[in-house]
């Protein structure tokens, strides 16, 4: 079978923690050069750029200057901005004609934001919010939804297409992000749930195997159960999506409905538990770990008081 010719798109990526140097591998892999990668820790850009025979860009503006796509794969709203800052060394600086795919986790607002400095600079943003994990970032079968003007996300498609399995377009800019909010919300507090279910069933010294077994042919069935319902009864954490993640995205979900005027009692409840996680120094964790504040004698339960 003759080998799919793909359009020759220097590409860039700026944060190369666990998706975003898997995005770049798979990229590579695939046969799109690339050319800059950065990081803010400088050892990581530096490893990886040995590994593709890319770039490790000491300034963001090596990055924009070196590629035709860059994506960005950074950790909160704060980051994003600063990696798209107005002054000083930006993604921005010579910027104009480039194409930049952000997929990280953000507000619906950073992301509007980021494109009107984008615009200024007469460079193009895409949303490229992701709903899958490490392994799915390093195979191409991540789930993406796309936000932004649609030529740019019709320009941008082979790239996309390579890096997904399940590609959708949104909308305009800030509705891919919503999505996700919701997406990750809805997860957090299913895997809160299972792991609820799980803790009470080890308290009443149920076996657990059969437990899971019930819950997977009635109306407790998720994929969650699937992903995660094992590494909560074995405690394997190893972590893909970590609990300060999801208390970072729920609290996104959160304040998306405080703008609605609409009140989200499990999602408050739900980022309570992973912030519980955070303070307890457990938010690194897996978010299947959870499950260490709900299993009887596991070091972050809580001990009944009495009354």
């Amino acid at each position: 079978m003759a080998k799919t010719k793909r359009p020759i798109f220097k590409i860039g990526v700026v944060g190369v923690g666990r998706m975003g140097a898997n995005i770049a591998r798979r990229l590579k892999e695939v046969g799109y050069p690339v050319t800059a990668v950065y990081d803010v820790r400088p050892q990581a850009a530096q490893s990886l750029a040995s590994e593709l025979g890319a770039r490790a860009a000491s300034r963001l503006a090596q990055v924009t200057a070196e590629a035709d796509y860059i994506i960005t794969v950074v950790t909160d709203d704060q980051a994003m901005l600063s990696i798209f800052a107005r002054s000083g060394d930006s993604l921005l600086q010579g910027a104009k004609g480039k194409i930049f795919i952000n997929c990280a986790t953000i507000t619906p607002a950073t992301h509007v934001e980021v494109e009107k400095r984008a615009r200024k600079a007469g460079a193009h943003t895409l949303e490229g919010c992701m709903a899958s994990s490490i392994t799915q970032a390093r195979q191409g079968t991540l789930y993406l939804m796309c936000g932004g003007d649609k030529a740019v996300f019709d320009k941008a498609l082979p790239i996309l297409k390579d890096m997904s399995v399940s590609l959708r377009y949104i909308g305009r800019t800030g509705q891919a992000a919503q999505v996700k909010a919701l997406v990750n919300m809805v997860m957090n507090i299913n895997t809160a749930g299972l792991a609820e279910g799980l803790g009470l069933g080890k308290a009443l010294k149920l076996d657990l195997k059969t437990l899971m077994e019930v819950f997977s042919q009635t109306g407790a069935n998720s994929r969650l159960l699937q992903t995660d319902g094992e590494d909560m009864v074995n405690r394997e954490h190893e972590c893909y999506f970590s609990a300060a993640h999801a208390a970072k995205d729920s609290g996104i979900a959160l304040k998306l409905a405080r703008k609605a005027g609409l009140s989200l009692p499990l999602a408050r409840a739900t980022k309570a538990q992973f912030d519980r996680m955070i303070a307890i120094g457990k938010g690194e964790l897996d978010k299947s770990g959870i499950a260490e504040l709900t299993f009887p004698g596991r070091s972050g339960t809580k001990k009944k008081t009495k009354r």
